[in-house]
Order: C-alpha cells, then structure tokens, then sequence
C-alpha cells in the first residue's frame, strides 16, 4: 500500500500552529453551512430536488446538451464538443491564436485545472493571468490549488503579505487583508485593461436558454469578460441543468453549502455576445462518459462543486489538501481520481475515516462515503491491497469464527495490554493504548447484568 498521502499529511503536521488553524478555519465554515441550511426549512426536500434533478439530467445528457447547443447557437454563441483534455485545449488555443492573442484572462475553473490548460496556453507564448484572488496568489507562488472553492485556503496572510512584498512592492510587513486586497485589485486592474480574451468556466449550463452561469463574491468573471469583445466559456458535460426553475434549486444550495452564505455576491448569465464581440462555449467530456456508464459510481456526477465535503472531513482538515495525489482533495476527489485513473490514485482512498460526514452535508447527496467504501473493496482486485491490513483482517476472522478462542484472546487480553503499556507502546501517533474493561460484554450478559 502507498503512504503518499501519510508521508504528505505528516510533512503538513510539522506546522503544528498552521495545521490547527487550517482545521479550525474549514470547520468555521462547515458551522456556517450549518446554521444556514437550518434556517431553511425545505432544506432536505430542496437536497432530494438536487439529487433527482442530477439523476434526471446524467440520465438525458444527450437531449439536453443537444437543446443546450441548439439555444446557444441561436444566441449567437459559437458551440465546440471537446472529447478529452487534449481537444478543450486546442480548441481554446485556436480561438485565441486566430484572433492574435497574446493576454489571456481567466476566472477560477476547477476545468482549466483538470485539463492543465495554464502551461499549455503559456508553452505556446500566451500569458494567462488568474484573476481570482485566492487562484492569483497561486499563479505567483506556482501552487495547485488546495482546496476547490477556497483555493488558497492553506496560506496565512503574512504569507501572503511577503509574496505581494516581492511581486506587487507592497508595504514591508503590512499584511492587512484590506490593504493586500486593495494591492492585488491595482495590480489585477492593469490585466483586466489589457487583455485581448477573457475566459469563465461555468457552475451550471441551462438547457432551456443556452446561456452559462457563473457564481463570485469577487466579480472577478464579469470583470473579465467585460473589457475584450473575445469571450469563452467552457464547462463539464455535467454541469447542465435543464432549466431555469432547477437551476433556482441549486443556487439555493451551492453558496449555503460552500462558504455559508445565502447566496454569492454574484450570480452572473452569460447568453448572448456583447455588441460587436464572440462569444464561443465549449462542452468537454474527458472522461465522463465513462463515469455515466458505472452504476456504482454514477453518483459522483452529481456533485456541484461546493467543497462542503473537504470542510467538514476530518482528514481533509487535518492533512490538507496537498497530501492527495489527484488535483481534487478530499472525499469528492478521492472518488474523482479513482474514476480517472485507480492505480495511480489509490493511495488516497485510505485518506477517509468514514465517518460518512461527506455524505451527510453534500447538497446534491452524492453518496461519498459509500462510494469510497466500495473502492476499499476493490484494492485486492487491483493489486493495492495493505498486505498486514489483510494479515491481521484473516486473522480476526479466524478468531470470530471461533467463539471458544476468541473468548480465551479476551481473557488475556487485558494482562498482554498492560505489558504493551509498560513498555511505552501505544496506538500510532498521540494515541495511548485503551484500558479493557474489568468485565466483558459476554461476562456481564451471563451474569444478568445486560439483557
């Protein structure tokens, strides 16, 4: 079995101050998502319309993306199919390498990411410039994102003050949020006023209107696309949603669930091309398709990209989310990347304690937990099965088999605890080894004392 993710997630621990804070901060978010959806009383009836309005949709993908395309185009939009990651970013390529762009700016898409569209616009002599504050900071440090909603969320602001010392010559040591806000909106204004093309990705795509939608609190895509008359938008296949009724449902969930908040600061549609402008939308498969054909793990499409289910994993708090393998952290991407790629990935999917928290808080109520557990099943099959895990699942097997030995391990096991005690061993990391009961279950049954 792997250990990337223990040997990441101990690297992670080392900052003992840094880790507390990033646990205590996602779980801060995860109260917020809770005080929220509880003021909501159709809360569970509106996550039952999200589930349905998925399965209807992954269910009738090729009718609505049909009617998605033909709406669009009759918007004046230009529609391109991308198959893989390979096709989206040559497509997006073209476009710009025919209208001569040299200046390219972007919204935060967990798509760009996936399909590692950044180094190859910059390979071909394009600038890309990230215009989310949390993915702005990234580009300068040439970090991946940790997190999907809060993508620097690993980051404290005085790190964040020194990084904007060297690229922004902000004050030396001021590391006001205010103040660096105010820096990188200066620093940003100049890229937003220069730029040839500008990009969104989409939270959704509405079948009935061909138009995509966008949810911000920093405005940063209607910035973007506001100044160049060149604008593109591209989305996951299972982003659609088939019309603006549904779409109300889930925008009623997305930012309650995400950051705690009734809603983004900005819900912005984008239809039609401005006045004398493009506007060209891309529909990309890579790998979905093949998600669609899974029964077990169908599910995973329905996720809407709220990250409430790395704000409230223990692990995901606790080992952050540079310790997965795949660009996606936590129980959503452990499953994510199992569908990509199970030998590469497998290694996160001992990442879970299944607590089934995930579960329990995903808008959309993909079963995360439930899938993850199926994955475990599978390693043997795959050949990443933990040979002691094994060693020691036989033998406890063998023993419950056996209730005349499984009774004598009881009886000594209290002695052998106390001996593994006194020489100091204990249970992993800041765990000590528990005390056994003076009496057992089966004691205490016999005896009448539990009925």
């Amino acid at each position: 079995m792997s250990t990337k993710h223990s040997k990441a997630a101990a690297k992670f621990l080392e900052n003992k101050k840094q880790a507390a804070w990033h646990d205590e901060t996602l779980w801060l978010v995860r109260a917020k998502r809770d005080k929220l959806s509880k003021e909501v009383p159709e809360w569970e009836e509106l996550r039952n319309m999200a589930c349905a309005t998925k399965s209807y949709s992954n269910s009738h993908l090729d009718e609505l993306l049909v009617e998605f395309e033909t709406n669009a185009r009759a918007n004046g939009a230009t529609v391109y199919w991308a198959k893989d990651a390979d096709e989206y970013c040559t497509i997006i390529y073209n476009i710009l390498h025919q209208h001569g762009v040299k200046h390219f700016i972007k919204s935060k898409s967990m798509l760009a990411e996936e399909c590692e569209l950044n180094p190859f616009l910059e390979h071909k002599g394009i600038e890309v410039v990230e215009s989310d504050l949390g993915e702005r900071i990234l580009q300068l440090l040439h970090q991946k994102p940790s997190h999907i909603v809060l993508p620097a969320i690993h980051l404290k602001r005085e790190q964040v003050g020194e990084l904007f010392e060297r690229e922004m010559g902000t004050e030396q040591g001021n590391f006001d949020p205010t103040y660096l806000t105010h820096a990188a909106r200066k620093n940003l204004r100049e890229k937003f006023i220069h730029a040839e093309a500008a990009m969104t990705g989409a939270n959704f795509a509405v079948a009935s209107t061909g138009e995509v939608v966008v949810c911000t609190n920093e405005g940063n895509a209607d910035m973007g696309v506001s100044q160049p008359k060149l604008q593109i938008a591209a989305f996951g296949m299972e982003k659609i949603v088939p019309d603006r009724e549904s779409l109300g449902v889930f925008t009623r969930l997305l930012a309650r669930s995400a950051t705690g908040q009734p809603i983004t600061t900005y819900t912005s549609h984008y239809r039609k091309p401005r006045e004398g402008g493009e506007l060209h939308i891309i529909i990309v498969d890579n790998g979905r398709s093949k998600i669609l054909a899974d029964q077990k793990h169908i599910k995973t499409l329905n996720c809407i990209r709220c990250g409430a289910c790395m704000n409230t994993c223990p692990v995901y708090r606790r080992s952050g989310g540079y310790s997965y393998t795949y660009f996606i952290p936590g129980p959503i991407g452990i499953n994510l990347g199992m569908l990509k790629a199970p030998l590469h990935y497998y290694d996160n999917v001992s990442a879970c304690s299944l607590c089934y928290s995930c579960s329990d808080v995903c808008p959309a109520k993909v079963d995360l937990a439930e899938q993850i557990y199926l994955w475990r099943q599978d390693l043997e099959k795959l050949g990443k099965e933990d040979t002691m895990k094994k060693v020691m699942f036989g033998g406890m097997e063998f023993m419950m088999e056996r209730p005349s030995l499984f009774n004598v391990a009881m009886g000594v096991a209290p002695v052998g605890m106390g001996v593994l005690k006194a020489f100091g061993l204990s249970w992993g990391k800041g765990r000590d080894l528990p005390d056994f009961a003076k009496e057992s279950f089966n004691e205490m049954w016999k005896k009448g004392k539990v009925k």
